[in-house]
């Protein structure tokens, strides 16, 4: 039987999270590599440059981020074993356990359900804004449903799936990789002309790094769901992303409900196309649903987790 490594930093993710207390005093690693990314964006983005030398040096910039991050673990990770001996593989737990976020999406997604049902929809507006990147100051209450289901189903990929899974196959490095790729895409991977030069290897890599684990979370939404399979086979595809329309289809589908269809983002409305279109306009009740299913198939990953440490 292998360190149940991943187990345990599963168990203090969920049982504790990243208090804010603790958050206030250390930060949270990710910031480390938001400050990275704004000092390297500042000299590599600069306009004056050709999109041809801003892409090359957004090459740079992630290969860079990528390889301290992982040399930075790696390197964490053997003065554990070396300092603490067999029982090494906890402390290393312990430095993995930041990098996961089931506590911390529940505890953001739920009070949008709570805030609707109690007939607040300008709490809900506001509580859906903090974790969503779209315009949410016009939502109804369909809006905010769908925005919080979403949200939810997508970053159940980007916040627990990805993460336990390059834990799984690379150990600390490996997780901490691909939270400094994710944080590069969600800070520079977009279209938009400012970032689409520097921010194109970013983008890309991302898309990489969660092929695997977005299929994987899309079987476990529709397991936990008990549904959602044809749905998800059907509009996966649909989304922009190569990535988010799995989870979020595979939600879709277990929930009945319509998601994505138009979205405004800085007061221009995109016309997306709908996933699971037949379904129902989602409300305040599907969201609490969702987080149920989304229990669920956290609960599939430690059972995943210590499955892999047994055989191993």
């Amino acid at each position: 039987m292998a360190d149940p490594l991943a187990l345990v930093a599963l168990a203090l993710d969920a049982a504790i999270g990243w208090p804010d207390r603790l958050y206030a005093w250390v930060g949270h690693p990710v910031g480390w590599f938001a400050r990275f990314l704004n000092l390297a964006e500042r000299w590599g983005n600069r306009p004056a440059l050709s999109a041809g030398v801003r892409r090359g040096l957004g090459v740079l910039t992630i290969v860079s981020l990528i390889a301290l991050t992982g040399a930075a673990a790696w390197g964490l990770d053997h003065a554990a074993r070396a300092l603490f001996g067999r029982w090494g593989w906890i402390a290393s737990a312990v430095l993995a356990w930041p990098a996961l976020a089931q506590r911390s999406l529940y505890v953001h997604v739920r009070p949008v359900a709570e805030a609707l049902l109690r007939g607040d929809l300008p709490a809900a507006r506001s509580l859906v804004a903090r974790v969503v990147g779209r315009d949410t100051g016009r939502l109804d209450q369909a809006g905010v449903s769908r925005a919080a289901i979403e949200t939810l189903a997508e970053s159940f990929c980007d916040g627990i799936v990805a993460p336990l899974f390059w834990l799984l196959l690379l150990g600390l490095p490996g997780v901490w990789m691909y939270k400094a790729i994710n944080t590069a895409d969600s800070m520079i991977g977009h279209k938009e002309p400012r970032w689409r030069a520097f921010g194109w290897a970013a983008a890309r890599i991302d898309d990489g790094a969660n092929w695997v684990p977005a299929r994987i979370a899309g079987v476990l939404v529709c397991v936990a769901g008990a549904g959602g399979w044809a749905v998800m086979k059907r509009d996966a595809r649909t989304h922009a992303s190569p990535n988010a329309g799995w989870p979020e289809a595979a939600m879709a589908g277990a929930l009945g409900v319509a998601l994505a269809g138009p979205v405004a983002y800085d007061g221009v409305t995109q016309i997306k196309p709908w996933i699971g279109r037949e379904g129902r306009v989602a409300s305040p009740a599907d969201i609490v649903t969702a987080l149920q299913i989304y229990a669920r198939a956290c609960l599939l990953l430690w059972i995943i987790a210590g499955g892999v440490a047994w055989l191993a």
